[in-house]
């Protein structure tokens, strides 16, 4: 019999559409998928000749350090000095993760006891309700609504719920619906947490993603409360690699790093020394990423609309959060382009209740097969 924590957590509706993608596949479709949020772009060269070099070190061969090597940390530093131009102290400000996912999974952990509240975004990255839950604590969801720029409205949330509330997870630029967040409501969140202490916990993995926007950091208005998590996943072309970090709070950060001593053992030094080379490296590997993914997006969002379909164009990320049409829910409208299209989506339900009403295209296809997938679309009646 599973844990009651285990059976308290939402249906995992990807298992269907990886289901329904299947059957399409053994039926012989040609499936253009737009579902999964990881890049087809390779990890760089020089990234990957550094990993080459670093897995022949013996001491690379041994355990890690649980907080990750001092020139690990001081490269993420120099990353943030360089890229948000904010001071961070390497060594007490920084811990390295097996990937932001595994941090922001471990954080509930080690600060929510049973019955204490979470603030999860609704639309949002499942994880952090799902990490709350098994924490035994409560998800309390706020709407990202259209009409407010998918920003979540903090002064809604009911004073009994805010007393008990512990961690607000947030996500700027956000996955899913690929929004972003100016200085002022930074400045409001911060406010907001300080005054009620709860720890602000910010999801940055696409940070750096980015289209004539500069995604700020939530840490500029000071550390205290605030914790940002980042990744090279999507930065570095790096999913698989599973290198990532949390900057921030110092005591904060103890206390995360206080769970992963009891369930991890570190980051693969070699994998670290991989990042280093990323993070100290020249940025033109971001900008040529955000030029392949501004092409993507522009060639999908002139289709979409030749289709018939709204979007809005993003400022950030390599998503695009499309409406769809009134007549049928996030879910048929995801049937029916893989079934009449053989064009795979994530609709907006599986990110929460408030993401009903739009699906999600990624950008992680080249431009030919947007254009191929575009022409599907528009043989499509809605």
């Amino acid at each position: 019999m599973l844990s009651q924590r285990l059976q308290r957590l939402p249906p995992y509706l990807f298992a269907e559409i990886d289901a329904m993608k299947r059957q399409k596949l053994t039926e012989g479709v040609n499936v253009i998928d737009f579902g999964v949020g990881d890049p087809d772009l390779p990890t760089p060269k020089h990234v990957v000749e550094a990993m080459r070099r670093a897995v022949e070190k013996e001491e690379n061969q041994k355990y890690p350090s649980y907080e990750g090597m001092p020139s690990f940390r001081q490269a993420v530093a120099e990353f943030y000095k360089r890229r948000k131009g904010l001071k961070v102290d390497a060594e007490r400000e920084i811990i390295a993760l097996i990937g932001s996912k595994e941090g922001i999974a471990h954080l509930p952990l080690a600060y929510i006891d049973s019955g204490d509240f979470v603030l999860c975004p609704d639309p949002g990255y499942p994880v952090y309700s799902s990490s709350t839950i098994l924490a035994d604590g409560r998800p309390y969801f706020i709407p990202l609504k259209k009409e407010n720029n998918f920003l979540p409205d903090l002064e809604s949330v009911p004073d009994d719920v805010a007393r008990r509330a512990k961690i607000l997870f947030l996500n700027y630029p956000n996955n899913p619906t690929a929004s972003v967040a100016e200085r002022e409501f930074i400045r409001e969140a911060v406010d907001f947490c300080r005054d009620k202490g709860i720890i602000l916990a910010h999801d940055a993995a696409y940070s750096e993603i980015t289209f004539d926007y500069h995604a700020r950091s939530f840490l500029e208005f000071g550390h205290e409360g605030v914790i940002e998590f980042n990744s090279l996943s999507k930065t570095y072309n790096m999913t698989g690699w599973r290198i990532g970090f949390a900057v921030g709070d110092a005591d904060v950060l103890s206390g995360l790093l206080e769970v992963k001593t009891h369930v991890d053992s570190g980051v693969f030094q070699a994998v670290q020394e991989a990042a280093i080379a990323a993070l100290t490296g020249s940025d033109e590997v971001i900008d040529e990423n955000n030029r392949v993914y501004r092409a993507r997006r522009d060639t999908l969002l002139k289709g979409l609309e030749e289709a018939g379909l709204r979007a809005e164009k993003p400022k950030a990320t390599f998503y695009v959060w499309c409406e769809v049409p009134e007549n049928c829910t996030s879910m048929e409208f995801t049937k029916k382009l893989l079934n009449e299209a053989g064009i795979l989506v994530t609709p907006g339900v599986g990110f929460g209740k408030y993401g009903e009403g739009f699906v999600r295209f990624a950008l992680t296809r080249d431009v030919s097969i947007i254009e191929e997938a575009v022409e599907r679309l528009k043989a499509v009646s809605w």
